[in-house]
């Protein structure tokens, strides 16, 4: 596949109807509440930690968490207006920070103005076809007079017809008026894995046809990733292999693990060579990782192999200080804290150290053309230790990571002369090759990433 802009940045993930401290359902009659304006006291925040990109979650008009839109072409009025949502993208744009957008074009909510129609006209409803499924023989556990087919029987998620052409002109003239109003650079597609090819193919063309540099992301949770992303689909998948890896490598003190799924992956035979990873620690779905590791040391070597390993690293708002949450009997508010500044989401985390190492990994990895472009093959691995090296543009980089409590000798074989030095691009100890060989003494609970040019 392409290069594209996204391999050379870091991404920041906001979901905004939490972090701004939206109301949790929309009354669809109160006046707009300019929240996202909060947004634009982080812009500081993110150029010191190295962000390149905001990926934004929902933000147009939906029922309660945002995946259940109720109109593709206005801003949810808990978070504001049409304006409001302009005014951040373009103080964002101005500092070089680029902006993707949620697209939710697998399904809608029962309040979407066409199953609305559809509700109160039935049979004669002019948008019958605009769903799938819908059928009159027979009721919906709503108690609607017809079924339809809902997300994973999900019965407030009404699946969209992609075959129908009205509702592409519908989504794709959504697509449109966002690159148009808000400047926007792609968007992060919703439930990718259960999105017809066709309409994906289509969508994706489409999308370059408004913008070049256009960036899709697919999101695929389990099975193949290159049936999201490929040639003519999305750009980048996200990788929730080594997502459960990262934490999981940690707790169970098996390195193995994440070396095993790196090397299936973007190994010398791997299966995703040619395919982007979005990689991430913690999102809105799922746990936060301060509160998934056992040994919050350990967040340390876990995110400096994010920002080091083969992909695009984003940071969930607010885990760079060690914001915990956890769902609650499958409620995922506690995910999704209010976190209206900088400071106020510093003082709800428990590691305010973290930020500054984070701030550290994203400034080594953008001056390392090899961690943004470059291969990927192991060196080593044990229970708490891994070493691997990557190569690109005449620049090679060994990452060895150690999440021991106690300090860890890693010795690596490498292909160069005795006596060339490798740099710690984290410090300033330099190691040198001896008999073939790098030994590298690695503290407890850090990593090395050494670069020879």
């Amino acid at each position: 596949m392409p290069e594209s802009w996204a391999r050379d940045v870091c991404f920041y993930h906001i979901y905004p109807l939490g972090q701004c401290g939206a109301e949790p359902r929309n009354d669809f009659r109160s006046a707009p509440v300019p929240r996202l304006d909060q947004l634009h006291g982080w812009v500081d925040h993110l150029r010191d930690l190295g962000v390149g990109a905001v990926y934004l979650g929902p933000v147009f008009e939906s029922t309660a968490h945002g995946y259940d839109t109720a109109d593709f072409y206005h801003v949810d009025r808990r978070l504001g207006t049409d304006d409001t949502l302009a005014g951040v993208t373009a103080a964002l744009r101005a500092f070089g920070i680029r902006v993707v957008l949620d697209g939710v074009f697998h399904h809608v909510g029962r309040d979407f103005w066409a199953f609305r129609d559809l509700l109160r006209n039935g049979e004669r409803s002019a948008y019958r076809t605009w769903f799938a499924g819908v059928d009159f023989g027979r009721r919906s556990p709503r108690g609607d007079p017809f079924h339809y087919e809902p997300w994973e029987g999900h019965f407030d998620l009404v699946k969209l017809n992609p075959h129908n052409p009205d509702v592409r002109g519908h989504l794709f003239g959504a697509v449109r008026s966002w690159v148009d109003r808000f400047g926007i650079d792609g968007l992060r597609l919703d439930v990718a894995y259960a999105l017809d090819t066709g309409f994906l193919r289509d969508l994706a063309a489409f999308c370059r046809t408004l913008r070049e540099d256009f960036w899709l992301l697919g999101e695929a949770i389990h099975g193949d990733y290159r049936r999201v992303a490929a040639p003519g689909l999305c750009d980048a998948v996200t990788n929730y292999e080594c997502f459960k890896g990262l934490h999981s490598s940690h707790n169970d003190r098996n390195y193995f693990e994440l070396a095993h799924s790196l090397d299936r992956q973007f190994g010398a035979n791997g299966l995703y060579r040619g395919v982007a990873g979005y990689n991430f620690a913690d999102n809105h779905d799922v746990n936060r990782v301060a509160s998934v590791l056992r040994n919050k040391a350990h967040l340390y070597p876990l995110y400096l192999l994010l920002f080091t390993m083969p992909g695009t690293p984003s940071v969930y708002a607010g885990s760079e200080w060690g914001v915990e949450g956890v769902k609650a009997g499958g409620d995922d508010r506690p995910l999704r804290p209010a976190l209206p500044s900088p400071a106020a989401a510093r003082a709800l985390g428990r590691h305010p150290d973290l930020a500054a190492a984070v701030a550290r990994f994203a400034d080594v990895r953008h001056r390392s053309p090899a961690l943004r472009r470059g291969g990927y093959r192991p060196l080593h691995v044990a229970s708490e230790q891994f070493a691997f090296e990557r190569e690109a543009d005449g620049e090679r980089v060994i990452v060895a990571v150690n999440a021991a409590a106690t300090a860890a000798r890693v010795e690596v074989a490498v292909a160069a002369r005795d006596g060339e030095p490798f740099a710690d691009l984290l410090g300033s100890d330099t190691f040198v090759v001896n008999g073939g060989r790098l030994r590298v003494d690695v503290p407890p609970c850090w990593g090395r990433i050494l670069s020879r040019r």
